[in-house]
């Protein structure tokens, strides 16, 4: 079977397009906010409204994720991504007036993010009986979700050079609406919830080790820019970005056309580990080109773990709650980074960075060994 099954799925190229356009919303609007905010008022209050703006998202995922499973996607979906637009626009146009209430009203969008990959995920499950073609489903948004990423941002650098910043954070109030409606049409209005992995388990697990590897990917990208910098070239800070990104799309296909034997717990357990393992090998690259190379090289476990982390939390609030884990630790990650650099040695930095997700997958692996049945004695 071929990524080809997936998309010849009725309804799927519908959704994986919808999906694409709403969530190119949440790439674009970052950078955006950012060039716009400080316009006029300056770094420090931009970075003030991007927290306020992320801990909002992150503090009341859980609660949109009970949102959706308790009224329906349809339901209540399409009028929390109207009002998001909605506030999103409010904010484009405070960003244009110096003084204004710019961070409440960043808490005002953030908290009404709607949760378009959790729904989407869910979505995918329903869509397919056979697990073979979730793991797949799964990693082909995986993949896509990472080229968002990389794309969002350039196209809110190209319109803060043709225009203003602040039409980047429009377009983001367009894309999330307009993907939105896309996905919830031709929707039950009270879908039925998605089943559950059998080997699924606890959601504690994924949750445990997606916050690890937020953190440690999070410190990652502060490090890679202290790294370039300390070798007199900022600016390749990007390409090593595009390096991890691009690693970690051929490693989510790849991931999704395996067959794989082992437990989803075993593989995510390894998986972490293994991101450890690369992260505090890049602190040892000796110059840029083979810092590209260890970097494409971590990328090609990120998008497999988070695949797997997400077929362990089936149903909109458990993926919510992996969402949220991954979101808070990357932020975590990145304060640390920044409170490290300068005053330790940037390979002691990416040893530290490396910590969690080393800790997280051997205790994983630990509590799998232990949790396995006693053999039984031979007669």
């Amino acid at each position: 079977m071929s990524y080809a099954v997936v998309l010849r799925a009725p309804g799927a190229p519908r959704l994986l397009c919808a999906a694409l356009i709403g969530r190119l919303s949440y790439g674009v609007v970052p950078l955006s906010l950012t060039l716009a905010i400080t316009r006029n008022g300056g770094y420090a209050l931009a970075g003030a409204a991007l927290a306020a703006f992320g801990a909002a998202s992150c503090a009341l995922a859980p609660a949109r994720g009970r949102l959706i499973e308790t009224f329906g996607a349809r339901r209540a979906l399409a009028p929390m991504a109207a009002l998001y637009a909605v506030l999103l626009l409010a904010l484009a146009a405070l960003t244009w007036r110096p003084g204004a209430p710019v961070v409440v009203a960043a808490v005002a969008a953030g908290a009404c993010t709607p949760p378009l990959g959790p729904v989407t995920r869910t979505l995918w499950g329903r869509m397919f009986d056979d697990p073979v073609l979730v793991q797949r489903a799964y990693s082909l948004d995986g993949v896509a979700e990472e080229l968002l990423l990389v794309t969002g941002p350039l196209i809110a650098g190209l319109l803060a050079a043709v225009t203003e910043p602040a039409a980047g954070v429009a377009l983001s109030a367009a894309l999330v609406l307009a993907g939105t409606l896309g996905m919830v049409a031709g929707m039950d209005a009270r879908p039925a919830p998605a089943a559950a992995s059998e080997d699924a388990g606890p959601i504690a697990t994924p949750v445990a080790l997606t916050a690890a590897t937020g953190l440690c990917l999070g410190a990652l990208g502060l490090l890679f820019v202290a790294f370039a910098a300390a070798h007199g070239r900022p600016a390749a800070a990007a390409w090593i970005e595009a390096a991890l990104a691009a690693g970690s799309g051929l490693g989510g296909l790849a991931y999704g056309a395996v067959r794989w034997r082992s437990g989803l717990r075993s593989r995510l357990a390894v998986l972490t580990g293994a991101l450890g393992l690369l992260a505090a090998a890049a602190g040892a690259s000796p110059g840029l080109p083979v810092l590209a190379a260890v970097a494409a090289a971590t990328g090609v476990v990120i998008a497999p773990a988070l695949t797997t982390a997400y077929l362990m939390a089936p149903g909109v609030r458990a993926a919510t709650w992996v969402n949220t884990a991954f979101n808070a630790g990357s932020a975590l990650g990145a304060a640390g980074a920044g409170a490290l650099i300068g005053r330790a040695p940037l390979p002691a930095c990416f040893a530290l960075a490396a910590l969690p997700a080393l800790a997280a997958g051997a205790a994983a692996a630990s509590w799998r060994r232990a949790a396995r049945p006693a053999p039984a004695p031979r007669r």
